[in-house]
């Protein structure tokens, strides 16, 4: 019983947490100026690179978490490709963290 008790309590607070707490480390205004480059392939439904041929996906309401762990894994290296390689470069954690709020925010766009 004092197990049951716990259990509705913890789920109950967690029902008044933030859904996306790490939301809040992005700035998503910023987030929609710095990825203004990221649009260009990103922002266009059914958009597929020339060669290889591949579908570029659509970001626009994904996962927080997600997105900033995905950027940092191409900025180091452990996620290949070229193209979002260089771009990851010249991202610091705080535009990776902006980028990342901004796209998280869209309803599933």
């Amino acid at each position: 019983m004092r197990n049951l008790i716990l259990t509705a309590m913890l789920s109950t607070a967690s029902f008044f947490l933030p859904v996306n707490s790490a939301l809040a480390a992005g700035d998503i205004e910023a987030g929609k100026i710095k990825s203004y480059t990221c649009t260009g392939c990103h922002g266009i439904p059914g958009y597929k690179n020339v060669y290889p041929t591949y579908h570029v996906p659509k970001i626009g309401g994904q996962n927080y978490e997600y997105l900033v762990i995905a950027l940092k894994q191409y900025r180091s290296g452990e996620r290949d490709h070229p193209t979002m390689d260089s771009q990851a470069q010249s991202l610091s954690d705080k535009d990776i963290e902006d980028v990342s709020a901004y796209f998280a925010s869209f309803d599933g766009e």
